[in-house]
């Protein structure tokens, strides 16, 4: 268990040898020191903006090393940290690649940590919810690397609507997350409970220590192991886990791979609405790539106020205001549609906007064999490539979708429709003609019995 404290000697060094050119004081890592803070109440106090760190007085070899120094959680060690270290420990193959995901993102996770003075293991955190996948949608519905619920998601401003969702954005998610955990700490005073409280909620954990309150017993994390869902149980064993992995991956015969320490992307103004494709071809990008770093964005056009960001690579960033200024072109080819009623078919929309059923059904996320229900708001391509107009702030904040499963005979329109009436029609026939032959049978049957009565 570590601790990051000040070392005033290394700063009266460092500012008779560099002043006035340093402000601020090197945080360096002690051992040996005290829990960071009790399990109980009463809580903390606030915690302080980490001091801003210039380049040339702090920089480790890599990420990983960046984060080891700020270890500040109290260790636990159990049968349930032995086993998780042992299941990641020997899967190097998804050790690799979630470290090839995690490489866009962990520089700015660890600096947002250090900003807000908190303990950077908590970068390793996505490992356990996501993998680091920003894309990762789970059974409950929580999305993003940082798997938050709609709920929660709303309570920390992450927009969800039918452009985009936040809560798969780096940049919102992460400020969310980090913000979300700081509350939980003053809540409960403790790291491992907040975490605890992250997972399962933090009404069930201050249930969970009332109850243990009650009957005398402990209120630390592990003391509350009989209250918790499996999950929870081994959450935070999870994470300690992959601690242990990251500050000493030799003695796991783990190889991490370097991660530079320095930012992986910057964030560039997005001036008016663009189709996804078209930026990621400005930034000379893949698709894939620019969506890596893009996540939130949920259609093939990018709406949004001045507020919206798009994420590149430094130097993609300026081969995109490079191209940008080159283009001359019009920046998006979609606009919306407002369905108002029944006549507003998937095929008839196709028609009218010179697509195909398939491209409006991919561009919107319909599933096959669903009708739009009046009052949907989709996105069709623009007619003209002269419209000019982004796609107006309240429709992208109030556009809804609602479907409604196919009905029997309006699948296919009036060809569907001609075809039932033709099916019928050759019912009816092959009926008269049965009918017709049962009574020709039956008036050769009585014909024959009438000449064997002599008649």
């Amino acid at each position: 268990m570590q601790k990051t404290t000040r070392n005033t000697t290394s700063l009266a060094v460092l500012v008779l040898m560099l002043a006035p050119a340093l402000s601020h004081a090197v945080d360096t890592v002690s051992t040996n020191v005290a829990p960071l803070a009790p399990t109980v109440k009463p809580a903390p106090a606030p915690l302080q903006p980490f001091p801003a760190v210039k380049a040339d007085e702090y920089k480790e070899v890599d990420v990983w090393g960046r984060i080891r120094t700020g270890y500040a959680i109290p260790d636990i060690d159990n049968e349930l940290v032995s086993k998780h270290v042992k299941w990641y420990s020997t899967r190097p193959d998804y050790i690799a690649r979630t470290s090839a995901r995690a490489s866009r993102y962990l520089f700015h996770v660890v600096q947002e940590l250090e900003k807000r003075n908190m303990p950077t293991e908590l970068a390793l955190l996505p490992i356990i919810e996501s993998a680091f996948n920003p894309q990762a949608y789970s059974k409950a519905n929580a999305a993003g690397m940082w798997q938050f619920v709609p709920g929660t998601g709303k309570d920390f401003n992450l927009k969800q609507n039918m452009f985009k969702d936040e809560r798969r954005g780096v940049l919102a998610s992460t400020d969310a997350a980090l913000t979300y955990l700081q509350r939980l700490y003053s809540m409960f005073g403790d790291w491992p409970l907040a975490l605890a409280a992250y997972n399962w909620g933090e009404g069930n954990v201050q249930r969970a220590i009332k109850k243990n309150q009650a009957l005398g017993k402990p209120t630390d994390y592990e003391s509350l192991y009989e209250h918790m869902p499996a999950e929870t149980r081994e959450y935070v064993p999870k994470l300690q886990a992959v601690k242990n992995i990251i500050a000493n991956p030799a003695q796991y015969h783990v190889s991490l791979p370097v991660i530079d320490n320095s930012p992986y992307f910057t964030a560039i103004d997005k001036t008016s609405d663009i189709d996804l494709t078209i930026a990621a071809q400005l930034a000379e990008l893949s698709v894939e790539e620019f969506k890596a770093l893009n996540p939130q964005f949920n259609r093939p056009v990018i709406t949004g106020g001045e507020q919206t960001k798009i994420l590149l690579p430094q130097e993609n960033a300026e081969k995109f205001h490079l191209n940008l200024a080159q283009w001359g072109r019009s920046l998006s080819t979609w606009t919306t549609h407002k369905i108002t009623g029944a006549k507003d078919s998937i095929a008839s929309l196709a028609s009218r906007f010179g697509t195909t059923p398939e491209v409006i059904r991919q561009a919107n996320n319909i599933p096959a064999s669903t009708r739009l229900k009046a009052g949907s708001t989709i996105l069709v391509p623009k007619i003209s490539t002269s419209v000019q107009s982004d796609i107006a702030e309240h429709v992208v904040d109030n556009a809804v979708m609602a479907f409604e499963a196919e009905r029997a005979g309006r699948r296919g329109g009036r060809a569907e429709k001609q075809t039932n009436a033709q099916r019928l029609k050759g019912k009816v026939a092959e009926l008269k003609t049965r009918v017709s032959a049962r009574n020709a049978k039956a008036a050769a049957n009585e014909s024959s019995r009438y000449k064997r009565r002599g008649g």
